[in-house]
């Protein structure tokens, strides 16, 4: 039953429609008078082509509606078989399409043109290659490399006789180590002391055939021979050398020329730009003494910065008494005399004009003034705070 259903939804047949039929659409009458089946009915009558009192002929057995012959109902075999543009949907009232592609004017088919469009478009498509300033690519003939192309319109065979791969070889590319989530990266210093250092190395593709076919992950290369480079260059180095600016230009320059001669041996077509040392700090664990240690360094080097200083000054200070006395002394051996007065004068202003003093003749008691005492009465009083006392009654 299921399957007649189905067939029944294909070919556009329904229930509904057949019970508000008339007749039997095989022929006969919907019904007879003895309560038979009208497909019963329809099986047991004869006909022609114009259709008699017993119906047409069942359109689904061959021959359709002409001929002659003893009506019966069809089955499932009659109708797949004889499905096509002369079977049930001729009459265009359901069931599957029935598109055939258009001819030709001269009648063949299009079928042979178009496949031959497609084949000539992707030849097309895969024989011309369009290599941009600063590319080259490389060409495969059969899966082995034949030559390398410049920049420009350039014509290849079609694949899969030859493939191409093109690829930027001006542009600098930038390794970052470590990469982002990767650990710490501590290296051994020549004094013993473990450094982080994080790095980036710059590179460019020098030769594209050897950065295509010598190295099979030339990228991974390059980390690897940037580390152990690093390594070698630091474990020359002391820890406070990779802090100072010096040190670390001096680093970068040797790390530069070990990879570039290690990438050479191994021809791995890659020139290596330049190496720039982004971070140097001392381990996570001991950051916090390294600190300390750090802040006692500058404050023992301000220290002796302050005492040079003071040094400096006082060896300027002696250099320049010295300097004057050896003059004072020239003027001594032209005028002894002279020189020695002037030297007592000198000495005299110098200890009179910070004492107190009292000038008496030999002969008598001269009056005396006392400038020093009078200016210390002038002068006026210096201010005295009282500090009230507090009372301790409350009063």
């Amino acid at each position: 039953m299921q399957i007649f259903d189905r067939l029944k939804e294909r070919f556009g047949m329904s229930g509904t429609g057949l019970a508000m039929a008339g007749k039997n659409p095989w022929g006969g009458s919907g019904k007879k008078g003895d309560g038979e089946s009208s497909a019963e009915g329809g099986s047991e009558g004869g006909g022609s082509d114009g259709g008699g009192s017993d119906g047409p002929r069942n359109p689904w057995l061959p021959g359709g509606n002409s001929g002659s012959g003893k009506r019966r109902s069809a089955s499932i075999e009659d109708i797949f078989k004889n499905r096509g543009p002369e079977g049930p949907n001729r009459g265009g009232s359901g069931g599957g399409s029935n598109f055939q592609m258009p001819e030709r004017p001269g009648g063949g088919s299009w079928l042979p043109i178009i496949i031959g469009g497609i084949v000539i478009l992707a030849v097309a498509l895969s024989s011309f290659h369009m290599v941009n300033p600063g590319e080259r690519g490389v060409v495969k003939t059969l899966g082995k490399y034949s030559r390398t192309v410049e920049p420009g319109l350039r014509f290849t065979a079609p694949w899969p006789v030859e493939t191409i791969a093109i690829e930027d070889v001006e542009g600098v590319r930038a390794v970052n180590i470590p990469t982002s989530g990767e650990k710490a990266k501590l290296i051994l210093t020549g004094d013993q002391n473990l450094v982080d250092l994080s790095y980036i190395v710059r590179w460019r593709i020098n030769d594209l055939a050897d950065f295509k076919f010598q190295l099979a992950e030339p990228i991974e290369t390059v980390n690897e021979v940037a580390e152990a480079a690093m390594r070698a260059s630091v474990a020359e180095k002391t820890l406070d050398a990779t802090f100072t600016g010096t040190g670390r230009a001096e680093i970068q320059q040797d790390v530069r020329e070990r990879m570039q001669e290690t990438l050479d041996d191994y021809r791995a077509g890659i020139q290596i730009v330049g190496v720039e040392i982004a971070k140097a700090d001392p381990p996570s664990e001991v950051v916090d003494a390294f600190r300390d240690v750090s802040v006692a360094e500058q404050n023992a080097d301000a220290a002796r910065n302050q005492a040079r200083g003071y040094a400096q000054q006082t060896i300027a200070g002696a250099e320049g008494e010295a300097e004057a006395f050896d003059k004072v002394y020239e003027q001594y051996r032209l005028a002894p005399g002279v020189t020695r007065q002037r030297l007592y004068y000198e000495t005299m202003e110098k200890v009179l004009a910070v004492t107190d003093k009292t000038v008496v003749e030999a002969e008598g008691v001269t009056p005396y003034l006392p400038l020093p005492e009078l200016r210390r009465r002038a002068a006026p009083p210096e201010p005295i705070t009282v500090q009230p006392q507090s009372n301790s009654q409350g009063q």
